[in-house]
C-alpha cells in the first residue's frame, strides 16, 4: 500500500474526519486532503506525530519500504516488536527486547549470544549453529560496530573504565562517585542548554549512542546529575524529573 492509502485507512479506522486529524497533527485540512490524494507526503516531524497518534511505525506509514532489522540482535521487526522511547515514539533501529526507554539491554555480545542460543535452539538449529550464525552476523550491525571502532569488547571495557576514572577526576561538588556507564541513545539525552550569552544549544547527535549514567544529587533531592561521554568529550549536567530544566556543568574535550 502507498502512504496515501495507509493514511486514509488509519484515519477511517480511528473514525476521524480530515479536519479532526489536521487538528491533532497541527496542519490544515487541505494538507490532509493532499496526503490522501497522493499529491504530497507528510514531513518528518508530522510523520512522528502520525506515528504516535496511530501507534504505527514511520516505516509502516511510508508503505514499509524496508525490512526493519534490530541493529543489536538482528531480528526482523514488525511494529509490535519495535522499541519505544520514553515519550512513546518508536525507535526503529532496535527491538523492544534490546532497547527500551533510552536504555540498551546488552553491552556484551557474548551475553546476547548466550541468551539467544539458550532460547532459540530447536530441532532445526542447534545451540552451536545459532552461536556460529550470530558471531558472524552481529559485528556487522550498527550497535556492535562501536566495539570494532575501539578494538573489540575487551578494549571497550578498558575504554569504559578510563572514562569512569576521568569523570571521577573532575571532583564535581555533590556528584557521587561514578561506578558504571550504560549505553544511551542520543535522542533520549540530547537536552537543550542555555548558554551564558542567552542562546540555546544542543551538543549531541540524536542518532548516536553514548556512554552515560544518571546519579543522585547530594545537595538537591529534586535534581540529579547526568553524565555522558564518547571518544571525544565528557559532559556533566543536572536536571529535574524527566529532564526538566537542564543545566550544563561541564563540557570537556578529551
Amino acid at each position: 500500500m502507498e502512504t496515501k492509502d495507509i493514511l486514509l485507512e488509519l484515519r477511517n479506522r480511528a473514525e476521524l474526519s480530515q479536519d479532526e486529524l489536521a487538528g491533532k497533527v497541527h496542519v490544515t485540512r487541505q494538507a490532509v486532503s493532499r496526503w490522501e490524494n497522493g499529491e504530497t507526503t507528510p514531513n518528518t516531524e508530522t510523520l512522528k506525530l502520525l506515528s504516535k497518534l496511530f501507534d504505527v511505525s514511520i516505516n509502516t506509514l511510508l508503505g514499509s519500504p524496508r525490512q526493519l532489522i534490530c541493529q543489536c540482535c538482528g531480528m526482523p521487526m514488525e511494529d509490535s516488536a519495535i522499541s519505544r522511547e520514553v515519550d512513546g515514539l518508536f525507535n526503529e533501529e532496535y527491538c523492544k527486547w534490546c532497547y527500551a526507554d533510552g536504555t540498551y539491554t546488552y553491552d556484551s555480545m557474548d551475553d546476547l549470544i548466550d541468551y539467544c542460543a539458550a532460547h532459540m535452539a530447536n530441532d532445526s538449529f542447534s545451540c552451536e549453529q545459532i552461536r556460529a550464525y550470530l558471531k558472524e552476523t552481529l559485528p556487522g550491525l550498527n550497535y556492535w560496530k562501536r566495539y570494532a571502532a575501539i578494538g573489540g569488547e575487551e578494549k571497550f571495557d578498558e575504554f569504559k573504565k578510563q572514562i569512569v576514572d576521568e569523570f571521577n577526576a573532575l571532583h564535581i561538588e555533590g556528584m557521587p562517585e561514578v561506578r558504571e556507564l550504560n549505553a544511551l541513545v542520543g535522542e533520549f539525552v540530547n537536552f537543550e542548554y542555555t548558554l551564558p550569552n542567552g542562546t540555546k544549544t544542543k551538543f549531541l547527535d540524536d542518532s548516536v549512542t553514548y556512554l552515560g549514567n544518571q546519579l543522585p544529587c547530594d545537595y538537591d533531592a529534586d535534581r540529579c546529575f547526568g553524565i555522558l561521554s564518547n571518544m571525544d568529550f565528557l559532559l556533566v549536567c543536572t536536571y529535574e524529573e524527566k529532564g526538566a530544566n537542564p543545566e550544563l556543568i561541564v563540557y570537556k574535550k578529551r
